[in-house]
């Protein structure tokens, strides 16, 4: 889903427009599957460095984190002024970084009994067959359901992730959280970004022109990454139950 600093102004816009990049989605879908290709990549060397040595790891992960973060809002901002030149190599850089902080929740996943390697295809295929649900079902939404979805899921994220940031706080105390609440987040993490993956088809072509394409893929490289992240925690979760 859109996660610019000027969602709720596109929002608004998409109220009273119709579709103004006709095919944007079609635009931005290679430059989706090109970092998620690079994520890959990133998640390959994050994972040679853990089981090289894992103390470099944890280092260098909150260096990434940091430096991917930033990345974000300097890319987003750049890409959203459509200077694609400018934004596709830092879109480029963010995306094997994101690869790199997401290789210790693969490493999780490989050493649980009952997910490893099918697990992650499996979680890898589910965010496939969503988006492609996805494209049918918003691109058909009347503007009326449109609205109501992205509003709702858009307060929905907003709340998972003020759990998870309080889920991080007590894990820095040693606090850690139960399976059962562990499944039921990762439960409503997927519930949640399968629906942007709905809204994503309804907003962003009301959203962005044809040539504007690099936000949009930004936004939709998102929502995938987050949809895998919490089926694979949500696959973690279950096959950790005591």
């Amino acid at each position: 889903m859109s996660n610019t600093s000027n969602f709720r102004q596109a929002i608004r816009e998409a109220k009273s427009q119709a579709l103004v990049g006709p095919n944007v989605i079609a635009n931005a879908l290679p430059y989706v599957g090109g970092g998620l290709v690079l994520t890959a990549l990133g998640t390959y060397g994050g994972l040679g460095v853990i089981r090289s040595n894992p103390g470099l790891f944890m280092t260098t992960f909150w260096v990434a984190f940091v430096v991917e973060l930033a990345l974000f809002f300097i890319a987003s901002g750049v890409a959203q002024k459509g200077n694609n030149s400018a934004a596709l190599p830092l879109l480029a850089t963010y995306s094997l970084l994101s690869g790199y902080t997401l290789s210790g929740l693969i490493f999780l996943a490989l050493r649980t009994p009952g997910v490893g390697l099918q697990g992650i295809g499996f979680a890898a295929l589910g965010c496939g067959v969503t988006f492609i649900a996805g494209r049918q079902i918003g691109s058909n939404l009347s503007d009326e359901d449109g609205m109501a979805l992205t509003k709702t899921v858009q307060l929905g994220i907003i709340a998972l992730f003020v759990v998870l940031i309080g889920q991080f706080i007590f894990y820095l105390f040693g606090v850690y959280t139960p399976s059962w609440l562990e499944i039921g987040i990762s439960g409503i993490g997927v519930f949640l970004f399968a629906g942007a993956a709905v809204v994503d088809f309804y907003i962003l072509p009301r959203t962005y022109r044809n040539d504007q394409y690099l936000p949009a893929a930004l936004s939709m490289y998102l929502t995938y990454i987050n949809l895998f992240i919490f089926i694979l925690r949500l696959l973690i979760a279950i096959n950790s139950r005591d």
